[in-house]
């Protein structure tokens, strides 16, 4: 027979945290967030954090970095990295954030500028069948990274389940560095975030490589996003794939929704397949609309082949291109769908606006002007060619029923937007 305290005992069990007091219940408050000052007071945080802490981080400047091991929250109760006061964001100045084998974790309203190498950097601590995992970055700025050599904005290596929502990476490092660079990550959803590139520089807006899979980028911007506005594969060391033994760069990811200014290329499919390019603007790329490339020659990888280009508006001026696609050795583009795009070359003979592409076009649209108002801004077109591009009816179902299956988490965490930021 149980004694009283014992029933008690498992009654608070049972009842999910509420206690039970002389017949009564009453919910069990909820533990104060850990405010901090410094970043010595953050490693401290991070290393007592479990599921549910919630640290803030006073208004002012930190200026030291904070690398931190096996953060772990728990599913609904994350372990959660915020200012204290949204409208006076902690800023790291000079320094980065490194996190190594964090699951369930949430960095949110915080500014990094000016880090000497990458900005936030999340990985799996080199355990290569262990990732980091239910990792949420939101509304973080993220200036002048690097500011040269391979310095990326946000660097992940061997994370799943992840969101970066309403993020800014503004000015990367230029020397092959990226604003996003993902090496074996999957499941992982760029939503509504802004990439502002150097002009000119030799780097990439968003990457995802060495094994990654199930990556989507949707209603993001790019502005002079360096050679590749997105890129879906690349060139990785074979030590670095994730999962290990992989044969492939990338596979099943899918850019939507998106507009694309500047760059040299809007998108490069580099050694994937089964990914798609679909409901995007493209004005003004400096030297190709697409790049089909195969950049990792190790015996038994796969081919870049079987992807898709479909219902985006790409727009350019006389003269800005080299040609309309770029396709590299080794590569099976002949297996690419090109389905219902709107192309227009602003200047020039209306018949330069109907591209060379490696596969046959079906539905696609050629010389019709789409009214934008400038070629300076990634605007909305007429309402002759609303089926095309960013601000198309067709791009939500299009997410519903493509896209948002390959990130269910993620997907969840999002607090959706109708417009691009």
């Amino acid at each position: 027979m149980f004694h009283r305290t014992a029933t008690v005992w498992v009654a608070v069990l049972l009842s999910g945290g509420v206690a039970v007091t002389g017949g009564r219940t009453a919910p069990v408050a909820e533990a104060l967030p850990v405010r901090v000052s410094n970043p010595a007071g953050l490693s401290k945080a991070l290393r007592e954090a479990g599921p549910g802490t919630v640290i803030e981080l006073a208004p002012g400047t930190y200026t030291r970095g904070v690398d931190a091991s096996r953060v772990r929250g728990a599913p609904g109760r994350p372990v959660i990295v915020r200012s204290a006061q949204p409208d006076r964001l902690a800023a790291f100045e000079r320094a980065s954030l490194h996190l190594m084998e964090p699951a369930h974790v949430v960095l949110e309203n915080l500014v990094i500028r000016r880090p000497p190498h990458n900005g936030i950097n999340i990985d799996d601590g080199g355990s290569r069948e262990t990732p980091a995992h239910h990792v949420v970055l939101r509304n973080l700025a993220i200036e002048g990274t690097g500011p040269d050599g391979n310095k990326d904005g946000i660097k992940l290596s061997g994370v799943d389940d992840f969101l970066l929502d309403r993020c800014t990476v503004r000015g990367w490092g230029g020397g092959g560095g990226s604003g996003v660079d993902m090496v074996g990550c999957h499941r992982g959803l760029i939503h509504a975030c802004r990439f502002h590139g150097r002009t000119g520089s030799m780097s990439h807006g968003l990457q995802a490589k060495g094994g990654s899979s199930e990556i989507v980028v949707r209603r993001c911007r790019f502005e002079d996003a360096g050679e590749r506005a997105i890129q879906f594969g690349g060139s990785t060391g074979l030590a670095y794939f994730r999962p290990p033994g992989a044969k492939y760069e990338n596979r099943r990811s899918i850019a939507i929704g998106n507009t694309i200014r500047g760059a040299s290329a809007a998108i490069a499919f580099t050694g994937t397949e089964g990914s798609a390019f679909l409901y995007n603007t493209v004005v003004r790329p400096r030297r190709w609309v697409l790049r089909i490339l195969q950049e990792q020659r190790a015996e038994g990888f796969l081919r870049c082949r079987n992807n898709t280009l479909a219902h985006n508006l790409i727009v350019w001026q006389e003269g800005d291109l080299r040609t309309h696609v770029n396709v590299g050795a080794g590569t099976h583009a002949d297996t690419f769908t090109f389905a219902e795009n709107l192309w227009y070359q602003d200047g020039g003979r209306s018949s330069a606006s109907r591209p060379r592409l490696p596969a046959k076009e079906t539905g696609g649209v050629y010389g019709k002007d789409p009214g934008l108002v400038s070629l300076t801004t990634s605007g909305v077109p007429d309402e002759t060619f609303r089926a095309f591009g960013h601000a198309a009816p067709g791009e939500d179902e299009a997410w519903q029923k493509t896209a948002k299956p390959l990130v269910p988490w993620a997907a969840e965490q999002v607090k959706e937007t109708a417009t691009i930021p």
